[in-house]
């Protein structure tokens, strides 16, 4: 599958802060590609980069096989991006919004194009509606309208879901899905939460302190079989024992008392065998091990967020 980005070696520095450190990483052709990271972690910068409004110290991008640097007008006019929260005119409605921004990409406007877009994104029953009155969720998906009205081949998004609600987040959640799958756009769409990208992703990165920890599909790096299961009971300690002397033995990890990895669809008879053998359970939490190390950099001191199952 061709390569629509591809990164290599990528960094920023403000001084001596570095804020993006020889990072890498590919994005394929209708991938719909998380990029994730605690706030801080470098992904807006690495963005903007992306999208030539930060100039990196080092490194080099390629998009659509071409070097951004040397192509940038040619790029940007099949990429579209919504950069945190969109740039509108409040005072005006959301098709005149919609019609400036078309014109100022200089493609030709005609009213069924406003309207198809507008559609698209479920704003077309208020396509007359001032966007001071919209919704933050409205906002972001006539943002997304005008990202899209050029049509181009990559949509970049920047934390889309931030400020919204659990059904404006269903809402974009859906819209993503559609641009990826009913339109083949190739989609890059950053995040905080792994819960939101598990559930609409192809592939991801998760990038901590500017640098890359992990990248791959994401049927892979959320294996049912990498799942991690802690167990509390009135006595771990004998409970271990006898977990050491079954065939649950090879699922035991060091670090914990009394925690296992191994395939989710296992645990209901793990749990079962336990019973069977009078073990008192106060608790069985499963979690998949990418989720906890994600979580173990997304809950360092100074960082508040609460992170959804």
């Amino acid at each position: 599958m061709a390569a629509i980005i591809q990164v290599t070696n990528l960094a920023k520095n403000y001084g001596d802060f570095t804020a993006v450190n020889k990072l890498s990483f590919t994005v394929n052709e209708g991938d719909v590609y998380g990029f994730l990271g605690q706030n801080g972690a470098g992904k807006s910068t690495t963005i903007r980069m992306l999208l030539t409004l930060i100039k990196p110290t080092a490194g080099s991008i390629n998009i659509f096989g071409k070097e951004l640097q040397h192509h940038r007008s040619e790029i940007l006019r099949q990429t579209g991006a919504v950069i945190e929260r969109p740039d509108l005119y409040k005072y005006l409605s959301a098709y005149d919004n919609l019609s400036i921004f078309a014109k100022m990409s200089g493609i030709k406007v005609t009213r069924k194009l406003l309207m198809d877009q507008l559609q698209l994104v479920g704003l077309d029953k208020v396509y007359n509606k001032k966007a001071a009155l919209f919704s933050q969720g409205m906002k972001q998906r006539l943002g997304i309208a005008v990202a899209l009205v050029h049509d181009p081949r990559l949509i970049i998004l920047d934390e889309p879901t931030n400020g919204l609600d659990p059904q404006g987040i269903a809402d974009m959640r859906n819209l993503i899905v559609r641009l990826s799958k009913e339109m083949g756009k190739t989609v890059v769409i950053s995040s905080h939460l792994l819960s939101e990208i598990e559930q609409i992703a192809t592939r991801m990165i998760i990038i901590h302190k500017g640098e890359k920890v992990v990248e791959g599909s994401v049927d892979e790096l959320l294996d049912p079989a990498h799942t991690l299961v802690d167990i509390q009971t009135t006595n771990d300690a004998a409970t271990r024992q006898l977990l050491e002397t079954s065939r649950w033995k090879i699922f035991l990890q060091p670090a914990k008392p009394l925690q296992l990895m191994m395939n989710k669809d296992l645990v209901p008879a793990l749990i079962s065998e336990l019973v069977a053998g009078n073990v008192q359970l106060l608790s069985v939490n499963s979690s998949h091990s990418l989720e906890n190390y994600f979580l173990s950099l997304t809950t360092q001191p100074g960082y508040v967020e609460a992170f959804a199952n």
